[in-house]
């Protein structure tokens, strides 16, 4: 490795002789399906220390260069890009100070050598890089506007890095902006990242700025993008930087952008609601003084008889709590009016109650409720704004909220698979249905499992459910079906891939083998087992099994999501009553695989 000053050298005689060459990589319409342009990106010499382009940077940073080696690229890639005859768009990373010197000039040496190559200056686009180091915003908004009256096209790059900044894109208000990777990598796995591309589209939408997703490497995340309504794309799945690109782009991309498939969007937690915090609870009820007596305090709950509890409070700040009940109790005793009548409040206080800010979330309490200080359910809890008295919640108050909540979390995600639940279930149907693709919605539902449960406890009875739901999520394709646990024993599958029936098929099939190992070996030998029916009375029931009902949808033949969900379950019902395993609406019954005995 070349000391510091040899690499200096080094890269001067590279800027004078033009030795710097470039990769392109292709931008693409993601809704046309076609190329848009590409991106330059430099390089050094092949196997020598300046190769790479973050040496060639650092290098030219540390020896005064930069400068020359962003204008040497400039133009070595609008040379290059022609001579290819490139489609589309030409891409230049720009520092700021570069962009602000070009556009005081009116394009200047950058027009020049695009006009000597017989390239337009409207096919330029320049994306504005290292956003920390904008110090003059009102002069690149100058240059911006200047190098717009030229035909040029200016991008801010890397958006969402850390250091791009909102107020930045307000201000230049560029013709594009470049999405960092990090947001679209995985984005098929993470839900956070799908509602982050949600709300910069929105933006986009705000500011009439189109959006240019860089990264995407798999044909899940193309998908989803695509979906989200992003405008452009760019990485590894389109092409790869090659010195001589193709005019179009990868056949797998192709593939997801000439598909009608929708993709399947990771399940999100349920929205938080600014609104479902403790404060909600609030029940303003008046306090008493530190320092007054328990006369005091008899005669404030004979004044307020619906007031179950009282705020022991200093100065504002809560120091205790009084339950009405115990209060009352001690003090209706003989002779406890003339001893503690004078006595201070703060005597029969609770001196540790319960205190929750109001801002706290609701779901900040639930470890409250498996606390072992149970007092808050009787006597209820203070609530304070910056520790300062605020009002008063009671117990049951709090179970109610968390209980609702934990509800709507399962309506979410059921909590014992972690499978979307009805809420996604229907949204997904939605979009289905807006997209006007043809889908087959399955409904699975275990026979005889409420006895089954009743004979082995809730136990197994959950292992026999997440049986079902790993045999169904191992079958199906999760980049096109959508799987959710409506809750119990009933299962969802939306799916989109055309074997749907052989899928179907499979899972019917491995989950009555694998079931059986669920069960007791007497109950393997009768092929039975013995337990309660729904009157109470012994029955002999077969062998927990599992049936699916599935309706097809095409051709507008259903209206919304709950249309589907009640003809699913129609099918479903006769599946079940047919004791076949799979039973398809609207048709002959499917050939069905059942499991023999032993």
């Amino acid at each position: 490795m070349l000391h510091n000053a040899g690499l200096a050298v080094t890269l001067r005689k590279l800027l004078e002789r033009q030795k710097l060459h470039f990769v392109f990589q292709p931008i693409v319409d993601i809704a046309r399906s076609t190329v848009l342009g590409y991106e330059a990106l430099m390089r050094g010499p092949a196997g020598t220390p300046l190769e790479r382009p973050d040496d060639l940077l650092r290098v030219a940073k540390h020896c005064g260069l930069a400068c020359e080696l962003e204008i040497a690229a400039c133009k070595g890639a609008i040379r290059e890009f022609a001579a290819l005859q490139l489609p589309g768009k030409l891409f230049l990373n720009l520092s700021a100070p570069l962009i602000a010197a070009f556009g005081r000039e009116g394009g200047g040496e950058l027009l020049r050598c695009a006009v000597d190559a017989g390239l337009s200056p409207a096919r330029l686009i320049l994306e504005l890089t290292e956003h920390e180091r904008v110090e003059d915003t009102a002069a690149l908004q100058t240059a911006f506007a200047n190098l717009a009256g030229q035909g040029v096209g200016l991008a801010l790059d890397d958006f969402g890095d850390g250091r791009s900044s909102l107020r930045l894109w307000a201000q230049l208000k560029p013709q594009m902006v470049k999405l960092d990777k990090f947001f679209v990598r995985g984005i098929h796995r993470d839900s956070r990242n799908v509602e982050v591309v949600r709300a910069i589209l929105n933006l986009c939408a705000a500011f009439g700025t189109p959006l240019v997703a860089e990264g995407v490497e798999e044909a899940e995340e193309l998908a989803v993008l695509r979906d989200l309504g992003c405008h452009f794309g760019q990485g590894y799945l389109f092409g790869r930087p090659a010195a001589r690109p193709e005019a179009d782009f990868g056949e797998a991309a192709r593939a997801v952008l000439r598909s009608s498939k929708i993709a399947v969007l990771p399940n999100s937690a349920p929205r938080p609601d600014m609104a479902e915090t403790v404060g909600r609870l609030k029940v303003p009820a008046p306090t008493i003084a530190a320092s007054a007596c328990n006369e005091d305090l008899m005669q404030l709950f004979t004044d307020h008889p619906a007031l179950q509890a009282v705020a022991v409070v200093d100065r504002h700040y809560p120091v205790g709590l009084v339950n009405r009940r115990n209060f009352v109790d001690k003090f209706a005793q003989r002779y406890s009016r003339e001893i503690y009548g004078r006595r201070p409040c703060t005597l029969f206080m609770n001196p540790t109650p319960l205190r929750v800010e109001a801002s706290a979330p609701i779901d900040s309490l639930i470890a409250v409720l498996t606390g072992d200080d149970q007092r808050y359910l009787y006597e209820g809890f203070i609530l304070t704004e910056d520790g300062r008295y605020a009002g008063l919640a009671t117990g049951e108050s709090l179970v109610r909220a968390v209980t609702e909540r934990r509800i709507e979390a399962a309506r979410h995600a059921n909590p014992l698979t972690f499978l979307p639940g009805n809420i996604p279930i229907t949204e997904h149907i939605r979009r289905l249905l807006d997209a006007g693709v043809g889908f087959a919605a399955a409904y699975f539902d275990l026979n005889n499992f409420k006895p089954y449960n009743d004979l082995y406890g809730y136990w197994r009875g959950d292992e026999m459910i997440k049986l079902a739901a790993q045999l169904i999520v191992a079958n199906v394709d999760p980049s096109q079906d959508f799987v959710g646990h409506v809750g119990g024993d009933d299962f969802v599958v939306l799916f989109q891939s055309e074997d749907w029936h052989l899928r179907c098929e499979r899972i019917v099939h491995s989950f009555n083998r694998r079931a059986r190992e669920l069960f007791d070996d007497s109950e393997l030998a009768r092929n039975g087992f013995e337990s309660e029916d729904r009157r109470g009375f012994k029955a002999f029931f077969p062998l927990t099994t599992i049936a699916a009902g599935v309706v097809q949808v095409s051709d507008g033949r259903f209206l919304g999501p709950e249309e589907v969900a009640s003809a699913a379950a129609a099918a479903k019902k006769a599946a079940k009553q047919s004791g076949s395993g799979i039973k398809v609406a609207g048709g002959e019954r499917a050939p069905v695989l059942m499991m023999a005995a032993g």
